[in-house]
């Protein structure tokens, strides 16, 4: 399954949730932004490859439908309702994405111990 992860200037949050569930086998997660500031911005050819998108919150969610409404009108996209108070790889951060994002993408409880 191909899996991205959107937050706003993909510095801290969806970084750390493509670092994290990278090592799901069953996965293959990518990271990008909705800002034009964005280390990696969100695109028409990252859209197109994701099975599946997860994004921190509702504003990322409602630029991605005004922006590429079409291209993602059949594609799984959850929010996550993640704020932006944590930094990259942020312990607290890694424990909420392994309490959440499993059962958004339904990982069963093998996949979750295989990693």
């Amino acid at each position: 399954m191909n899996v991205l992860f959107i937050c706003s200037r993909n510095q801290w949050r969806s970084p750390t949730v493509e670092q994290v569930f990278r090592r799901y086998p069953s996965l293959s997660v990518l990271s990008a932004g909705t800002s034009r500031n964005a280390k990696k911005r969100v695109s028409a050819e990252l859209l197109q490859w994701a099975d599946v998108v997860c994004v921190m919150e509702e504003k990322h969610k409602n630029r991605l439908l005004a922006q590429y409404g079409r291209l993602i009108a059949f594609k799984p996209l959850h929010v996550l309702d993640i704020a932006d108070d944590y930094l990259f790889m942020d312990p607290e951060l890694i424990a909420i994405f392994n309490h959440v994002v499993p059962e958004k993408l339904g990982l069963t409880t093998q996949e979750t111990a295989s990693r």
